[in-house]
């Protein structure tokens, strides 16, 4: 998040940089630079410059020891809701007690999970979402099944980057089986990681929501988003991590137990799946059937089952969703 200042003091002036780490200086500053130049003018005693990431400040040793708990909070702000106006920085600078509007506002009580890019609100919008929301709290195994649209693996995420942001994991691994439906891998083009990235895909949707990209990126270089084939979690433990399988309506019997036995310490596992549309040879049966009727009564495992009521896409989707069961009667 911010690198701690370095500062040189003489007696009378001081110096101290900040480097932001994974934020863009136009989240904070603006595209024209228009909160910088607020800043300067609330803190006219101090010379505020921007160099790429790195924030510099000097003056007054005292000025700049306001100015930097001050943007601390501007900096915790943005970390908490993705947005930052004048009005939050004047609120921020104005307020007499060390909180900011993170502290002030209590976002389960609002059934608020995280705010995503420029503050978009992220929260269960039905209530099977609930209930994996709640769920969440009691278990640290979870199964979410429901068919399309219904908001289980955008859930999911959501509920992961939530509890990376309140460092209650240190990770978070995403995985899909990479089971082809319709198209064969070794005619897609390009290496590895291309034939992998369509199958990826809806993860790295839902992550682009719910994180600034500089700070996706960084996330996604340093491997604190981990985002992998299911073939790729064979031999790993994972502690400290909120890991997700989705798609889970494609992995084998073998492969579902691989991954749910990955589970380490202080590790939440959340496992999605339809099981209507299972893109496996035919001669194969769905882990994730098997595992419904293995797991169903272990106690610290959880199962949501999402309806067409759940769902939140396009209305018509909701309308595709009962004929497709209709035709099966």
């Amino acid at each position: 998040m911010v690198t701690n200042s370095k500062k040189e003091e003489t007696q009378f002036t001081g110096e101290f940089n900040i480097i932001l780490d994974g934020i863009h200086p136009s989240d904070i500053f603006g595209l024209r630079e228009e909160r910088l130049k607020l800043l300067k003018k609330l803190f006219p005693k101090l010379r505020i410059m921007v160099r790429g990431n790195e924030i510099k400040a000097m003056g007054d040793d005292e000025e700049l020891e306001f100015f930097k708990k001050k943007f601390n909070h501007i900096l915790e702000h943005f970390e908490k809701f993705g947005k930052v106006t004048d009005e939050i920085i004047l609120e921020i600078i104005a307020s007499e007690e060390s909180q900011t509007l993170s502290a002030i506002i209590d976002a389960d009580s609002s059934g608020v999970l995280l705010h995503g890019r420029n503050g978009m609100i992220i929260k269960a919008r039905s209530p099977n979402q609930q209930r994996m929301v709640d769920a969440s709290k009691k278990h640290d195994m979870i199964f979410a099944i429901g068919p399309a649209g219904t908001g289980k693996t955008y859930t999911a995420v959501a509920l992961a980057v939530r509890a990376l942001k309140n460092k209650e994991v240190r990770r978070i691994i995403l995985t899909r089986p990479a089971v082809e439906a319709g198209e064969n891998l070794g005619f897609l083009p390009g290496d590895l990681k291309d034939k992998l990235d369509p199958y990826l895909q809806p993860l790295y949707d839902a992550l682009r929501d719910m994180i600034p990209p500089s700070k996706l990126e960084s996330y996604l270089e340093d491997k604190t988003i981990e985002i992998a084939p299911l073939a790729f979690m064979r031999g790993r433990t994972l502690d400290n991590a909120f890991a997700i399988l989705d798609e889970a309506q494609n992995a084998t019997e073998s492969q579902l137990k691989m991954f749910l036995t990955r589970m380490g310490r202080s590790a939440k596992f959340i496992i999605t799946g339809d099981i209507t549309q299972i893109d496996l040879p035919r001669n194969q049966t769905s882990g994730l059937i098997i595992a419904t009727r293995i797991l169903n009564k272990v106690k610290g495992i959880d199962f949501i089952f999402l309806n067409e009521k759940d769902v939140i896409r396009h209305p018509l989707v909701t309308k595709i969703i009962l004929a497709y069961e209709g035709d099966k009667s």
